[in-house]
């Protein structure tokens, strides 16, 4: 018989080559071999007890699921015997009880939340919901957080790029989250407000090892010739930004990074570059090149006027002291400008 919800009625020949049953796929991973072992695909998540129970393996690279031949027969059976459909029985699953351990005596987690994390730790990270992400950090580094957290951050701000660039007070949007006043010195200004501050530098910290991972492709390579990485780290660095700010990388003679620094910040639409204080800064680097960087929070990285001029100043007064501007680069929502490419430099 056919379990209840389930999309597709199991094939007639259960042994067959390929089996069709809910949202699952079971086929011989060799057509020709009766005995060879059989491969499950699809929405596995909310059957991988069963699978592993029957001895299955979970291959990362092909995104299965491995089940010996004979043990195909019980596969099929504990499978007809949910009666439930896939995605309700996922939602189920993630929300049930651990039957032992979890986090343990103490824990401010709460069971439901072990037993969720559990499961997700057995699959291949890059299997994750985005909300599953979170789920995850918040759930070891800040047990005691409402779990809906995560995805409001995703939905407030749009994403992992949103959330990461955020400014803290504007955690104090969420009801849970409420009490986020912080102190002058950036410490808790209470015991309630230390939940707001704890996400904000668990998201912080998490931003900055993108960023830097993301920095590490540059280390020790020609800048010029390491354009792709380079257009990743400023988009990650910068295109969240509420605020302009102006970022400069000073190159060495072989265009190779030697420091990557914020000059200034500015307001939603401006911020200033003084051409005295950027010469001064390269010679004291030993620079011989710089690649001018800013961002426009608009998203719409269109060099106005404003930019072209300041840019040609700059490039100007590092011209008279033997320093190139290779390119100034303006920084959108995911598009960017390049002055070199559009012939303004």
């Amino acid at each position: 018989m056919t379990p209840s919800g389930w999309e597709r009625p199991i094939a007639v020949d259960p042994k067959g080559p390929m089996i069709r049953l809910g949202g699952l796929s079971i086929a011989r991973r060799d057509y020709f071999d009766p005995t060879g072992p059989y491969v499950v695909t699809g929405d596995t998540f909310a059957v991988q007890e069963d699978l592993m129970a029957c001895g299955g393996t979970w291959d990362p690279r092909e995104r299965a699921w491995t089940i010996a031949a004979p043990a195909i027969d019980a596969v099929i059976a504990r499978l007809q015997t949910r009666g439930t459909d896939p995605e309700p029985a996922r939602a189920r699953a993630l929300a049930e009880e651990p039957a032992v351990g979890g986090w343990g005596q103490g824990s401010a987690a709460p069971p439901s939340r072990a037993r969720r994390l559990r499961r997700l730790l057995l699959l291949p990270p890059e299997l994750w919901a985005d909300e599953e992400v979170l789920e995850v950090l918040f759930g070891y580094a800040c047990p005691y957080l409402d779990p809906e957290v995560g995805p409001w951050l995703l939905e407030r701000f749009g994403g992992f790029g949103g959330a990461l660039a955020a400014e803290p007070p504007r955690f104090a949007e969420h009801p849970t989250l409420k009490a986020t006043a912080l102190a002058e010195d950036g410490t808790a200004a209470a015991a309630d407000g230390e939940r707001s501050f704890h996400v904000a530098m668990l998201l912080k910290a998490v931003g900055q090892v993108l960023q830097r991972s993301l920095r590490e492709e540059l280390k020790d390579r020609p800048v010029i010739g390491s354009w792709a990485a380079l257009i990743d780290y400023l988009q990650a660095a910068m295109q969240h930004d509420a605020a302009e700010h102006f970022r400069l990388l000073f190159l060495d003679r072989k265009n190779i990074l030697i420091r990557d620094e914020v000059q200034s910040r500015g307001t939603v639409d401006h911020t200033p570059l003084y051409p005295r204080e950027v010469v001064k800064r390269a010679l004291e680097l030993g620079a011989s090149a710089i690649i001018m960087v800013h961002n426009h929070p608009s998203g719409d990285p269109t060099p106005s006027q404003a930019d072209i001029d300041m840019t040609r100043q700059v490039s100007s007064a590092l011209a008279q002291v033997n320093i190139t501007v290779h390119d100034h680069i303006i920084v959108g929502r995911h598009r960017h400008t390049s002055f070199k490419t559009q012939k303004l430099i």
